[in-house]
């Protein structure tokens, strides 16, 4: 029987150590693809994988259903499924969402995991990592391996429709007495929330950070595109 989950335990860093080999393995792959049909089937192939992954997480979820943790508003619930679409039909927006909520918010999970119940291998573990992992190994293969880049306009999508799930997401929190997104209150584990200041104050420290921090992730791809060398 599974033990209870413990952040920075032995399966904490086992996760971490997928991902660190994860990284450059899909990197490489990516660019060893030399012709279209070949990167099309692998992306097909790694969208269903996240696909069947966050069927049996919302799945797992809803088993049964509650108010407070079955209803898909997360970010992790939607970043998997963006991730998917972006590979399986490589639009640029897809991707974009994917590369900013991937990145940043889903890699999150890597140092402070909203992770609470049986440890691995309950399927608790290896559903919570598989569609975190997943979907931030999906933005750095179609980023760092295929060669997809964001700019200014994918940065101005990226804050619009995550300004658009805050205000929904908050209202639904404030209707139903939820707290998705955990934009209504502080996670119950530890988070980098708990150096912003309290609630509401570390929403606008959110949100400052974001702008910034994606900004950042925008300008040196935009930059490599003026100069002419970006691959």
């Amino acid at each position: 029987m599974a033990g209870e989950f413990a952040p920075y335990g032995l399966s904490h860093w086992l996760a971490v150590g997928i991902f660190a080999v994860g990284a450059p393995l899909v990197v490489h792959l990516g660019r060893r693809q030399r012709t279209a049909a070949r990167a099309r089937r692998f992306s097909r192939a790694f969208a269903v994988t996240i696909v069947l992954v966050s069927v049996a997480d919302l799945w797992y979820e809803l088993v049964p259903p509650t108010l407070e943790r079955s209803v898909p508003l997360h970010l992790s619930d939607l970043v998997p499924l963006v991730a998917a679409y972006a590979l399986y039909f490589r639009r640029t927006w897809a991707h974009a969402l994917a590369y900013y909520w991937g990145l940043v918010l889903s890699t999150q999970a890597l140092f402070s995991p909203a992770l609470t119940g049986p440890d691995f291998p309950h399927a608790n573990y290896m559903l919570f990592w598989g569609s975190h992992l997943l979907a931030v190994l999906a933005a750095i293969y179609l980023t760092w391996g295929l060669g997809i880049r964001v700019d200014w306009r994918s940065y101005r999508l990226a804050v619009a429709v995550t300004a658009a799930w805050a205000a929904v997401t908050m209202t639904f929190n404030t209707a139903a007495g939820t707290n998705y997104g955990f934009l209504n209150g502080k996670s119950d584990t530890a988070s980098a929330l708990d150096l912003l200041g309290p609630w509401p104050w570390y929403l606008v420290s959110v949100g400052a950070v974001l702008l910034v921090v994606w900004a950042l992730m925008t300008w040196p791809w935009v930059r490599l595109r003026d100069r002419g060398h970006v691959t």
